[in-house]
């Protein structure tokens, strides 16, 4: 039987020995995590509602929420699909009132529209605020998504929200499980036909 090769054996045997663990993290911990938070969230339209949180908590998304801008303070239109563009205000609540409250009013197709809207009470459902980090920023930084009021109630001219729901939560784990485990099995594969191609091609004694 032919010698391992030491060192190069004991550092694939650990990446698959890490792989595995991530596999058996991703099912064992993550997943049920988030068929928790799921649960929890998919209750939250039937809640009473709240008023809109001063600082993020996803345990909040989808909840019914109102609130009061004193001051719309700055606007913008983003990309929402088949919708065309969302238009989401910043407002000034208060000075005592954390980093203040954004508010989705409706959605447009116009790319140029500049609806007109003076603030006021408000009230809809709690969402996730568009984030402009990529999925690899996010791995470090875990700065919370901001939140933002999808409102019930468009402004003038502009076409009524959708009502967010928990189908824009994703639950990856399975998935990101599974995909260690083939990482795994691959690694060790590649590395067992690499020892038989070099087992071959040693000259022979």
């Amino acid at each position: 039987m032919p010698r391992l090769p030491l060192i190069p054996t004991a550092i694939v045997g650990l990446c698959v020995a890490v792989m595995i663990a991530l596999g058996v993290w991703q099912l064992a911990i993550r997943l049920p995590q988030k068929e928790a938070q799921l649960a929890q969230l998919a209750a939250n339209p039937a809640k009473p509602e709240i008023a809109f949180p001063r600082f993020p908590d996803d345990s909040l998304l989808f909840r019914k929420a109102s609130g009061f801008c004193l001051q719309p303070v700055s606007s913008q239109l983003t990309g929402a699909g088949n919708a065309g563009f969302r238009f989401i205000v910043e407002c000034r609540t208060g000075g005592l009132e954390g980093p203040g409250m954004l508010v989705q009013l409706g959605t447009t197709r116009d790319p140029n529209a500049k609806p007109e809207w003076k603030g006021g009470a408000v009230s809809g459902r709690i969402s996730h605020a568009p984030d402009s980090r990529s999925l690899l920023a996010t791995l470090f930084d875990r700065t919370p998504k901001r939140l933002m009021l999808i409102a019930d109630t468009p402004a003038p001219g502009l076409t009524a929200n959708g009502t967010p729901d928990i189908s824009s939560v994703p639950n990856n784990h399975l998935a990101y499980g599974v995909q260690w485990f083939l990482f795994a099995l691959v690694a060790a594969v590649i590395y067992v036909l690499a020892l038989a191609w070099r087992e071959r091609a040693a000259p022979k004694s």
